[in-house]
């Protein structure tokens, strides 16, 4: 291969990263957002079911993501994150044949369990594909495949729910099936493991014949586990999962129930939100390369912070529609800046490691968040006291984030 000729290899990754991201998270997570309304009056599921529905998934993803990145750093990438997408496909397909809330939760689970396999080493992948100056502005774009997942879903579930009648929620997840199966296929013949393995050189970075040195996983784990800096990002990211989730599942349910619009119209302002959201990442995560990860992430929390209070305290349109603006410009920065983080931390070899023992602990706050917000729905009649809350803990992020002490990646360095 001419390496001076010619696109870089990197940037097709890039391109089937952002495809894996949109079918992992984009469709196996929020398309739960647009179908919810529909599969809770199909399946006569309570509020509290609901939000257990999305626990569900929040702990296969939980349980997988851990172990992913660490076999990730061991193992072909192309191999975990294919196998991983085709079985979010079967799990769509199990929760749309459901008969019942066990069985929909086992599929949740499932769907959960091949976003954890998929997500967190497809983010990974992409590290050891550009140079650490250019890290945040990589994962910035990658993460927007859950804006892609946003789009489609709010535009094309309202239809299908609309030609298909009662079991439209059904024919959404089989559609969604469909097209993360194909996606599993574009990884399994296009996805390469590292530059060097096609005699590239990574974006940004300078041509090496060289393989990164392997890690033990007993190491790799006592290097991770060592870094206060981990521990650090580890608790931020616990408060931005618990709190981003709650305003993302429940998005939809809340204004059809509580704000009196249509699934159509609440499916055309979420459509909305993720169309504008796809820069999110790449905004935030430029900015972290160049002003430093811990300015990104004390912006991005104080917006997010409003964005939640406004959504549960301002019930009128404005402030429906200015929150919506405000989690779009927003949506997926934090992701961006965690994996960034985790490669400046501890390089790209290892950063796939770190991102599932972050992730991990993103997961636990993500679990709990459906849990408490679908119960105070039920106890209260309102989402209010459940977005007031996420509002809090996003404020909490951002405190935590002015303590932080990874440092400004080095202009050039390939990590």
């Amino acid at each position: 291969m001419d390496r001076e000729r010619g696109i870089n290899y990197g940037w097709i990754i890039l391109a089937l990263g952002v495809t894996t991201v949109t079918g992992a998270l984009g469709f196996a997570r929020f398309g739960y957002t647009m179908i919810l309304p529909a599969m809770k009056t199909g399946l006569a599921l309570t509020d509290s079911q609901a939000g257990d529905l999305a626990t569900g998934n929040l702990a296969g993803y939980l349980v997988l993501a851990l172990a992913a990145g660490f076999l990730s750093t061991h193992f072909s990438p192309r191999i975990i994150i294919s196998g991983f997408m085709a079985l979010i496909s079967v799990s769509m397909l199990l929760t749309g044949l459901a008969p019942d809330f066990i069985t929909a939760f086992i599929g949740r689970i499932l769907a959960g369990m091949g976003s954890g396999g998929s997500n967190v080493p497809v983010v990974g992948l992409i590290l050891s594909w550009f140079a650490a100056s250019k890290r945040g502005f990589a994962t910035g774009i990658v993460v927007s495949g859950s804006s892609f997942g946003m789009l489609i879903t709010g535009l094309a579930i309202p239809v299908i729910l609309n030609s298909a009648g009662t079991d439209g929620w059904r024919y959404s997840w089989y559609f969604l099936s469909g097209l993360t199966l194909l996606i599993a296929f574009l990884c399994a013949f296009f996805l390469r493991n590292t530059p060097a393995e096609i005699g590239s050189a990574p974006v940004g970075g300078t041509f090496s014949h060289a393989e990164p040195a392997a890690v033990s996983l007993i190491k790799s784990w006592n290097l991770i586990c060592r870094s206060f800096e981990v521990w650090h990002l580890a608790l931020i990211y616990t408060l931005f999962g618990f709190s981003y989730i709650i305003y993302a599942t429940f998005f939809v349910r809340y204004l059809n129930w509580e704000a009196g619009f249509s699934v159509e119209k609440a499916g055309r302002l979420w459509s909305l939100a993720g169309a504008v959201s796809i820069a999110s990442g790449f905004i935030w995560g430029t900015f972290s390369d160049k002003a430093g990860r811990k300015y990104g992430l004390v912006s991005v929390f104080i917006l997010q912070f409003l964005c939640y209070l406004i959504f549960g305290v301002w019930k009128d349109i404005p402030g429906y529609y200015l929150s919506a603006m405000l989690f779009s410009l927003t949506a997926w920065s934090i992701p961006a800046i965690m994996a960034a983080s985790a490669g400046d931390i501890l390089g790209a070899k290892l950063a796939p490691a770190a991102i599932g023992f972050l992730t991990l602990f993103f997961g636990i706050g993500q679990m709990f968040g459906p849990f408490i917000a679908g119960r105070i729905a039920d106890a209260s009649g309102s989402y209010t006291l459940a977005f007031v809350i996420a509002a809090f803990a996003s404020l909490a992020g951002g405190l935590l984030s002015l303590l932080l002490r990874v440092k400004k990646p080095l202009h050039g360095s390939a990590g």
